[in-house]
């Protein structure tokens, strides 16, 4: 069947591109329509006027320079839902924060996280992990030695941090990580991960005993500290909590979470040309906490998961939101202190 001709709305939006620079089809705007990215070409103009309005010129330049053929906009699709705010877009958000969350159990063929406090159930939570752990390739990478190389190069010397975990990806925290996604706090004890994370970190003993002695007082107290976790429900209680939460709490989480990401990965790529960028970025205590955890994003599934696992934790942990706030502020400083072009938190990821 032939293809209708571009329309006039298209056709204009094409052109304005061109003259930055950029090119776009009238396919892949019709890609980026269908796809909620854009609205309706009925919204482009102003009234009685043939002039691509400069809101949606910027985000058609946005998407333009992130949008490839044959791939995804990632974490970048998410942030345009996030911002445009609606119903639509929120439901098309937590569609896609749940498969994200859910893609382990979908790689290892577990359809359906075995449930229950018996021991067959337990059992078998055991054993999806192990399916999920099967030919799994870990990361050797250790991302804060190899940023603390680079600086070096620099001249810089980058702080350190006491307790600060070599290697997320460490092969001792996998089987009791992946315990944790299927059975929650229920089914790993603090004890259990505690020496997982002496055998990951063996020159922190002194944190580790530190960690262990905050527990016993919670404890003591009438307080589980690892049932107050956002993993505390693993998986299932992940996704629940993106499917209860409402739609502004999600879009406003999304859009705080790749926000954040879109200015660290802008702010880390001028870094090479000043290196006291990453200074000042790495001697933040949210480095630890957000950034080498989850804020700076591989390509693809993984870096969606990353951000979805931000999403959770923003909505779950007030007091970790408004950290990520606080560095969000720290980061628009270093924009404004450290120009390279109009930086991501000035209007890079435009909504």
């Amino acid at each position: 069947m032939a293809r209708t001709k571009p329309s006039t709305a298209h056709l204009a939006l094409v052109r304005a591109l061109k003259e930055h620079g950029l090119k776009a089809t009238p396919t892949q705007i019709e890609r980026w329509q269908q796809n909620s990215w854009l609205p309706k070409p009925s919204a482009w103009f102003g009234p009685d006027s043939s002039t691509i309005q400069p809101h949606i010129l910027r985000r058609a330049l946005h998407l333009s320079i992130t949008a490839r053929q044959g791939r995804g906009m990632g974490w970048t699709g998410w942030h345009l839902w996030a911002a445009d705010g609606t119903h639509d877009s929120a439901q098309r958000l937590r569609a896609a924060l749940v498969v994200s969350l859910n893609r382990p159990l979908a790689r290892a063929g577990v359809d359906k996280i075995p449930t229950g406090n018996s021991d067959r159930a337990f059992k078998a939570r055991q054993a999806a992990a192990t399916k999920m752990l099967r030919n799994r390739r870990l990361p050797r990478r250790d991302l804060d030695e190899t940023l603390r190389a680079h600086a070096a190069e620099a001249g810089l010397e980058l702080p350190r941090s006491p307790d600060a975990l070599p290697n997320v990806f460490h092969p001792a925290l996998m089987a009791p990580g992946a315990r944790l996604l299927l059975g929650g706090a229920a089914d790993l004890g603090i004890e259990e991960l505690l020496e997982a994370m002496k055998q990951a970190m063996p020159n922190h003993t002194e944190a580790i005993e530190h960690i262990r002695e905050e527990h016993r007082q919670a404890e003591l107290a009438g307080t589980d500290l690892l049932a107050q976790s956002p993993w505390a429900q693993g998986i299932t209680g992940m996704v629940r909590t993106v499917e209860t939460a409402d739609d502004q709490a999600l879009c406003h989480a999304v859009h705080t979470c790749t926000l954040a990401t879109g200015a660290l990965h802008d702010l880390m790529r001028r870094s090479s040309a000043d290196p006291e960028i990453l200074a000042l970025l790495t001697a933040d205590v949210m480095w630890r906490q957000w950034a080498v955890c989850g804020g700076i994003t591989p390509e693809g599934a993984p870096g969606l998961a990353a951000v979805a696992l931000n999403t959770v934790h923003y909505l779950t942990e007030p007091d970790w939101a408004a950290e990520l706030g606080r560095y969000m502020s720290l980061m628009h400083a270093l924009d404004v202190a450290y120009p390279a072009h109009r930086g991501t938190l000035g209007g890079g990821a435009e909504a």
